[in-house]
């Protein structure tokens, strides 16, 4: 049944097409991907209305494999923009499911032990801004690692992160300091983690050390010995 219903899609005229820029992974750069949209809605034999989407890519590169999706839906989707919107939707599922991860595994919320549900609502608004800036530094971490360091962290920050590199002082012009490759460097333990593009657990470990060297600046600083 499963595959005949997919047939039955494929065999559809497509309503609209999708681009976007799909992040590097492992052994492929990232890459804009157009994609062509198909609907049907149809009824199961349990009784059930459905709308089935496919998402298949056109021209993809030779050599990899073209990025398809196949969706169920209850939604009737009336219009190509909402046809677009189901399909941003199930887009935003890693991002979601990795921002859930750096606030569980990172930030370690399920291991606070606070008595009153007011402390663990303060707590978890911090957190769920930190466990964002991480997520959020992910995405041009593997989609634009060229960018300056300045967009991102201070001066102090950017510091402390070539101190851990057992390096002086970034390089000039501020705008060759690559924030993506300080990062890596700075919690690296091993020269193929330099080489990787960053996760979200290398960039919640980098800032962890480099927001801690940023302290020991500014504390330094306050006491006059740091210029």
């Amino acid at each position: 049944m499963g595959r005949r219903l997919w047939q039955k899609v494929l065999k559809t005229e497509a309503v609209g097409e999708i681009q976007f820029v799909m992040a590097a992974r492992a052994g492929q750069k990232a890459r804009t991907v157009t994609q062509a949209l198909r609907v049907k809605r149809v009824t199961l034999r349990c009784g059930l209305a459905v709308t089935c989407v496919i998402a298949s890519e056109i021209d993809p590169p030779a050599g990899i494999k073209p990025v398809e999706w196949r969706l169920l839906t209850s939604r009737i989707p009336t219009g190509r923009d909402e046809l677009m919107e189901l399909i941003e939707w199930y887009r935003a599922r890693w991002e979601i499911e990795m921002y859930f991860n750096v606030l569980k595994n990172g930030c370690k919320v399920e291991a606070m032990q606070l008595s009153l549900v007011e402390r663990l609502e303060r707590a978890l608004a911090l957190f769920m801004i930190v466990a964002w800036r991480i997520a959020y530094l992910m995405r041009p971490g593997r989609t634009c690692p060229d960018l300056d360091a300045a967009l991102f962290f201070d001066q102090d920050e950017i510091r402390g992160a070539y101190l851990l590199m057992k390096k002086r002082r970034p390089p000039h012009p501020p705008g060759s300091t690559k924030w993506c490759g300080w990062l890596r460097s700075a919690v690296a333990s091993s020269p193929a983690r330099a080489m990787a593009k960053p996760g979200a657990k290398t960039i919640w470990e980098g800032l962890q050390r480099v927001m801690t060297a940023a302290e020991a600046i500014r504390a330094l600083r306050s006491e006059g010995a740091l210029a």
